[in-house]
């Protein structure tokens, strides 16, 4: 294949902004907030569900106080009427009486318990509702880091975004002054040679491969027109040569 020199040099700088759309690519994969974000974002769902599950006992130990609570007020209700009973001297059998003043005595000791059972629920929602409360400011310090940390992932991909179009227009406008045949194997070349499918012939070496040609290899190449087209033995890139070529 034949190609002016020119157009080979123009494929360089066709190759260098391959390279920088390539750059631009990895740089819009691998953006730490991009791990940032994923790992904020873990955290919160697992704040979540820690927060749902302290809500769910807290409220589960609400119903459970409330529920002492009134067998309390039962036990309490349960005392003073008999103690009316006793106070208004309606209960004149003595094995009455006694049978009145030992229910009493039970019902206190059974109140006492029963006021014990409800110090001590409160004191577990007390402290299930200093979890929530603490789990609740957690959760929106994480979602404030992880809204924080979108709108800078957000501003980076506009910005490589930007550039990206602008350097694919270049590209573009480049390519089309390229030969359509050299193109087409350019093209070719860098989809088989990770992304480059051109390189230049720096001080007797390829710039594709970074190996040195030997002299049967550079004997070859001086003796090739200007306009050929000539590839690396090494990585069979498309081998550019400039003033800087050695040769």
């Amino acid at each position: 294949m034949n190609a002016a020199p020119a157009d080979q040099i123009r494929l360089l700088e066709v190759q260098a902004l391959d390279a920088r759309i390539a750059q631009l690519d990895h740089k819009r994969r691998t953006l730490p907030e991009h791990a940032e974000i994923e790992r904020l974002s873990s955290d919160v769902t697992q704040l979540r569900d820690l927060l749902v599950a302290a809500q769910t006992e807290e409220s589960d130990t609400a119903r459970e106080q409330t529920k002492a609570e009134q067998d309390v007020d039962q036990v309490r209700k349960r005392a003073v009427r008999d103690q009316e009973r006793l106070d208004s001297g309606a209960v004149s059998s003595p094995k009455d009486l006694e049978n009145l003043q030992r229910e009493l005595t039970s019902l206190a000791k059974r109140q006492s318990d029963l006021e014990d059972v409800v110090l001590e629920v409160m004191e577990r929602r007390e402290s299930l509702q200093e979890r929530v409360q603490e789990l609740s400011q957690r959760l929106d310090s994480v979602q404030g880091k992880a809204g924080e940390a979108e709108t800078r992932r957000d501003e980076a991909l506009r910005e490589i975004d930007s550039e990206g179009m602008s350097v694919t227009k270049e590209r573009e406008i480049m390519a089309g002054a390229v030969p359509a045949d050299l193109l087409k194997l350019y093209d070719k070349l860098r989809a088989q040679s990770g992304g480059v499918g051109a390189a230049r012939l720096y001080q007797k070496r390829c710039e594709g491969c970074r190996l040195e040609l030997n002299i049967t290899e550079l004997n070859e190449v001086r003796a090739a027109a200007a306009d050929a087209v000539v590839r690396c033995e090494n990585c069979r890139r498309i081998l550019v040569r400039t003033p800087e070529s050695g040769l």
